[in-house]
């Protein structure tokens, strides 16, 4: 399952950096996760990163996004193919 940002976001840029796939970046309020591109670190970490590194926990499961650890691990790979 992709991740998204709440409105709760402050903008505090701490998760931008940390994401491996380059799936956020600055939207017109707040930061926003390309669900195409979120993996939840799939292939880079055990947890995902952004949710680490928030400090209002902000990021939450995008329930327009429903996938598995094995749909993310075959997403992860096709990113890399594409880099």
């Amino acid at each position: 399952m992709a991740l998204k940002i709440t409105d709760d976001c402050i903008n505090c840029d701490a998760c931008e950096p940390e994401c491996p796939n380059t799936a956020i970046s600055q939207g017109e309020d707040i930061y926003e996760i390309n669900p195409h591109q979120c993996t939840e670190c799939v292939g880079h970490f055990a947890e995902p990163q952004c949710q680490k590194v928030c400090p209002v926990d902000c990021i939450t499961l995008h329930e327009a996004y429903v996938e598995s650890k094995d749909e993310l691990q075959k997403k992860y790979q096709q990113l890399i193919r594409i880099k």
